[in-house]
């Protein structure tokens, strides 16, 4: 048995550190090309990264293709049609001494000429709370890595409240849920012009937040009475975390479902509502689009394996071992 969980706890603590680095990482990348974006100017095309608390530019620093770019830009300027040529925005972008083209920002300006949400606005409830699932799922992480149920129970009280201190001191004290809800009506009001709709937007994230905090709080308490009532309880310490990929790709299907399902007549192109490329190549317009894992995707598959296999250990040792607790 101590040989078992060492085995154990050497496993949970990969996953740990697995789930700390792929926070900070990019998890799916999403690409768009097209004629207007010749490959000498933009090799990777326009490129975004996804991150579990936000969209981060994909697009290379500046250097040769910037300023190709830059040229490419200049030449369209004579075009007559703004609608077929969406890199006349891109001139905007283009930082001849330091990050290059904005590609979230360039990423929008395409999305607007089918009517599409600007990127920012997805997700608005979970890329903010994200930070403190994923202390919940430390926590419950560290605690399964723990034999015994006294000490087990001791890691989840203590870092649960952990966790639900910072979450209402950064959401609350802070003021961050409200700077955030300003934000997303700000970022749609990029497009929209109708303000009182928005606003009531910003109220319905701020509300769903409210009760998002509210839902991880008391689900921290029913885990603590499920590992005090229940012995294979403690099991589901590793199952729930390990499904971190399966619950990015939900989140994220849902979200690009919304996005293709929710066009607004201010589109230059009239497009029937679609679900966009989740996983490989398709097709938008005159866009080829690309969308695949990106190596933080790894990271969370390595935690996946590290705690099914740990939770297969545990679930022998609870066979076996009657008294285990």
């Amino acid at each position: 048995m101590d040989k078992q969980n060492r085995i154990v706890g050497g496993l949970a603590m990969i996953a740990l550190v697995a789930l700390v680095a792929a926070y900070f990482s990019p998890i799916w990348w999403v690409s768009l090309t097209a004629p207007n974006y010749p490959e000498d100017a933009f090799p990777d095309g326009i490129r975004i990264h996804f991150h579990f608390d936000g969209v981060y530019n994909g697009c290379k620093a500046a250097g040769k293709g910037t300023r190709m770019a830059d040229e490419i830009i200049q030449k369209d300027l004579s075009h007559e049609d703004e609608r077929w040529n969406p890199i006349l925005d891109a001139q905007k972008n283009v930082d001849h001494g330091a990050e290059g083209l904005d590609c979230v920002h360039e990423m929008n300006t395409i999305n607007h000429y089918v009517g599409m949400f600007p990127i920012d606005t997805g997700a608005p409830v979970e890329k903010p709370l994200a930070k403190f699932f994923f202390g919940f799922f430390a926590t419950m992480i560290v605690a399964f890595a723990v034999p015994r149920k006294r000490a087990r129970l001791i890691v989840l009280a203590t870092g649960f409240a952990a966790v639900a201190v910072w979450m209402i001191g950064d959401q609350f004290a802070l003021g961050r849920l409200e700077a955030h809800v300003q934000h997303y009506v700000k970022e749609a009001g990029t497009f929209f012009k109708e303000p009182e709709r928005i606003q009531g937007w910003g109220n319905n994230v701020r509300l769903i937040s409210q009760i998002v905090i509210v839902a991880l709080i008391a689900v921290m308490g029913g885990v603590i009475a499920g590992v005090v009532r229940l012995r294979s309880f403690q099991l589901l310490l590793a199952l729930v975390p390990a499904l971190l990929p399966l619950f990015f790709l939900v989140t994220y299907s849902g979200w690009l479902w919304f996005f293709g399902h929710n066009l607004h007549p201010w589109g230059a192109f009239t497009v029937k509502p679609f679900m966009p490329t989740v996983f490989g190549e398709g097709k938008v317009a005159q866009f080829s689009t690309y969308s695949y894992p990106y190596w933080g995707y790894a990271l969370l598959m390595l935690i996946f394996v590290c705690l099914m296999l740990a939770l297969l250990i545990r679930r022998k040792q609870l066979r076996e071992h009657a008294e285990m607790e």
